[in-house]
């Protein structure tokens, strides 16, 4: 599923116009990205959690030729899904 089928998802089961469903999803999206850039987690009980995860800097290589690379330190995005997504995607198998 992408975007567009989410939007076209939540149209259909609330019953609302495409462009209706697609500024909630946007807004919801906006929203949880700027928690995220301000160093917010959040957590959807049932779903997950989002975080950000920092990450030290370390010495790396290049693949293609084998030469070390100094690699900086970052922040990433982190995912963590929920006792109950968790249960309920292994059960579907």
């Amino acid at each position: 599923m992408n975007k567009s089928d989410l939007i076209a998802a939540l149209a259909k089961e609330s019953e609302l116009p495409l462009r209706k469903a697609e500024e909630i999803v946007n807004l919801v999206f906006d929203t949880m990205s700027a928690a995220l850039i301000d160093g917010d987690r959040i957590e959807i009980r049932g779903f997950g959690s989002f975080m950000v995860k920092e990450y030290e800097g370390y010495t790396g290589r290049n693949p293609k030729t084998g030469d070390r690379i100094a690699v900086n330190e970052k922040k990433l995005p982190f995912f963590k899904t929920g006792k109950e997504l968790r249960e309920n995607v292994d059960e579907e198998e």
